[in-house]
């Protein structure tokens, strides 16, 4: 099993699914079922975040220091049973990051005589 990630180690590249949550987060914060909903429209339905998936993921962005839950004031909704989240400075740093990252992989690939025109 692979270490719990750190707030000192780098999260780049990022897993997928982590890529899909920042992304959802990157307008604003949201709650659970909303990053939910945003993922699978944003894909048409080809990445599914479960439950487990989903609030496994926050914690361990949230403990990588990538995302924060709001509470309190800044929380924007007074129903208790919805835990809303936000990026971090170090979240949209990452979220930029491995964005550059994809996209130097895909002008490659496009420059890749190979492959012809991808």
């Amino acid at each position: 099993m692979s270490p719990r990630p750190s707030r000192r180690s780098s999260p780049i590249p990022l897993k997928p699914v982590w890529f899909h949550i920042l992304l959802a987060l990157a307008d604003g914060a949201r709650h659970g079922f909303s990053i939910r909903e945003a993922v699978e429209k944003r894909t048409d339905g080809a990445v599914r975040l479960w439950p487990a998936t989903l609030y496994g993921s926050m914690r361990d962005l949230s403990d990588a220091g990538l995302v924060e839950a709001l509470e309190g004031e800044d929380d924007p909704d007074d129903d208790q049973r919805r835990r809303y989240y936000r990026l971090t400075p170090r979240g949209r740093d990452a979220l930029r990051g491995e964005t550059d990252r994809l996209q130097a992989l895909v002008d490659a690939a496009r420059a890749t005589r190979a492959l012809g025109s991808v």
